[in-house]
């Protein structure tokens, strides 16, 4: 064989061997990126299960925080008590 045939069969491998593994190749980054970004949301999540978890048993347990947390976001009042809601003023322009 002449060093040109064996050349354009080396170069048809290594295109066979290209169209072959690179899809392949291509999938494996592709799903690992995927992994990465999920492994990301999970930290996330599990940080804010923990501190909604905390927020629960602080609701449970701790009598001055549900107190807070109902003055605060839900509006509640003792007896005999006044809210008085202050806002900035509007201006009509």
């Amino acid at each position: 064989m002449d060093k040109g045939k064996i050349a354009g069969y080396i170069l048809l491998g290594a295109i066979l061997l290209g169209v072959i593994f690179i899809p392949g190749y291509l999938k494996i980054k592709r799903l690992d990126r995927q992994s990465r970004d999920l492994e990301m949301q999970i930290t996330e999540l599990k940080q804010t299960n923990k501190r909604l978890r905390e927020e629960q048993r602080m609701l449970e347990n701790d009598p001055f925080y549900l107190e807070k947390v109902a003055r605060e976001k839900l509006g509640v009042a003792r007896e005999g008590e006044v809210i008085y809601k202050v806002g900035s003023p509007k201006h009509d322009q």
